[in-house]
């Protein structure tokens, strides 16, 4: 069976996560340097089987493309050279850093941990990944 992955695409980290064989659940990955990012999805979707990803789009509250979004749209066309055979669906990604630092402060995360900005990029990738699962049913 398998999995959506999804990524949270940032200019020096990536935070990724992905879902069950059976899609029922979204889990935090990793996070990875942007650097290697592409090296680190084709190791890993020559080990699992990815069905999708899942590419989180950074939006202004006007619902346009935010800043950010030229090197998400860059890395969006390098994944579909260098892996096309998997499919890419974007994904609403506003509020979703905010949401991963409230989560964190939910689950009682002590402070120094939350300062950690790779522990926000995966749960933000997390987030992502559960709201584009939603989404889909």
């Amino acid at each position: 069976m398998s999995r959506l992955l999804a990524i949270d695409y940032g200019t020096k980290r990536t935070g990724l996560a992905v879902t069950d064989p059976l899609k029922i659940i979204a889990t935090a990955l990793t996070t990875v340097e942007s650097k290697d990012l592409m090296k680190f999805l084709k190791e890993y979707t020559a080990k699992e089987e990815v069905e999708a990803f899942v590419l989180g789009m950074p939006k202004t509250l006007s619902n346009e493309d935010s800043g950010n979004a030229k090197y998400v749209q860059s890395f969006a066309e390098n994944l579909k050279r260098e892996i096309p055979f998997i499919p890419i669906h974007f994904a609403d990604e506003r509020f979703t850093s905010s949401m991963a630092k409230q989560s964190m402060i939910d689950s009682g995360v002590k402070k120094k941990d939350r300062r950690v900005k790779s522990n926000v990029d995966k749960i933000s990738a997390t987030l992502i990944l559960q709201t584009f699962m939603e989404s889909i049913k």
